[in-house]
């Protein structure tokens, strides 16, 4: 924000001996200096100028009065506050880049903040929002098919946040996120395992099933999982790998959609040949049966 600079006044009522007479010896010794309009604003008036823009919801022009605020006066008083700010006008105007780069640079240069949960938990939101654009807003694309190498990087952030600042008042919606996290990347992980049945890799997949009952315990996920390997472990020729996972889904998932109203288990429905891909991908694998 420029100030207003007053301009002297005119010299039109001057004579011309007077210009001479008082401006002339200014010139020898000056050099005749001019009048620098172009006053440079001060640390307050610039982040009384972003907090403006902020309160407005104008965050690209916050985070331009910010940036700037921060180029001129690093080690102002406002600073600390000022690079706070700028994350959460990144963020809020969908810089998501812009954000994480602003939250790691906050954590770096204040890792005994006060505030460095923000910065945290920012962080995490913005890696957990990485990849839903527009295409991911506006219409239906599958979440497990995502690269889950955001939501894992999503997931460390906030576990960092739960684990050093449990009381922190990002703590409980950070738990939340990271069960929905776990969720997703359970998920995922089932999307990789019908992949590998469909190529009649069933190898890969019961061990990809494996994983997922050991590092995914209690997701939804997990069901599915375990009924996937006591139907791979039978097509294997694993008669007792095939029973104790049995054993483990009938203890876990007693009114499992993969058992009768007998508790048979319905076997083979996974591996029938006329599922498409399109069948084999739904979620709801044993719905309609």
């Amino acid at each position: 924000m420029q100030p207003n600079v007053n301009h002297p006044h005119s010299f039109a009522t001057i004579s011309l001996s007077l210009f001479f007479l008082f401006c002339f010896p200014v010139l020898l010794l000056q050099g005749c200096a001019t009048v620098d309009e172009s006053v440079e604003p001060t640390e307050k008036e610039i982040y009384e100028s972003a907090s403006r823009a902020l309160k407005s919801h104008n965050f690209n022009e916050a985070s331009r009065q910010l940036e700037l605020l921060e180029s001129r006066y690093p080690f102002g008083r406002h600073a600390e506050q000022a690079q706070l700010d700028l994350i959460y006008a990144r963020f809020s105007s969908l810089d998501i880049d812009g954000a994480l780069i602003a939250a790691d640079r906050f954590i770096r240069l204040h890792p005994d903040s006060e505030h460095v949960d923000y910065a945290y938990y920012i962080r995490g939101v913005a890696n957990f929002n990485y990849d839903q654009g527009l295409s991911a807003r506006w219409f239906s694309i599958d979440q497990a098919s995502r690269d889950p190498g955001r939501m894992r990087e999503s997931y460390n952030d906030f576990r960092q946040l739960v684990t050093r600042f449990p009381d922190s008042d990002y703590a409980a919606d950070s738990r939340q996120r990271m069960i929905a996290i776990r969720n997703r990347l359970a998920d995922h992980e089932l999307g990789v395992i019908r992949y590998y049945i469909l190529r009649e890799a069933y190898i890969a997949a019961v061990n990809r099933c494996r994983y997922v009952v050991d590092t995914f315990p209690n997701t939804p996920a997990t069901e599915e999982a375990l009924i996937l390997m006591v139907e791979l472990y039978r097509q294997l020729g694993q008669k007792q790998f095939a029973s104790d996972a049995l054993v483990i889904l009938a203890a876990n998932y007693p009114d499992s959609k993969a058992f009768d109203k007998n508790m048979k288990f319905r076997s083979n429905r996974v591996m029938r040949k006329d599922r498409s891909l399109t069948r084999l991908l739904d979620f709801d694998m044993f719905d309609g049966f």
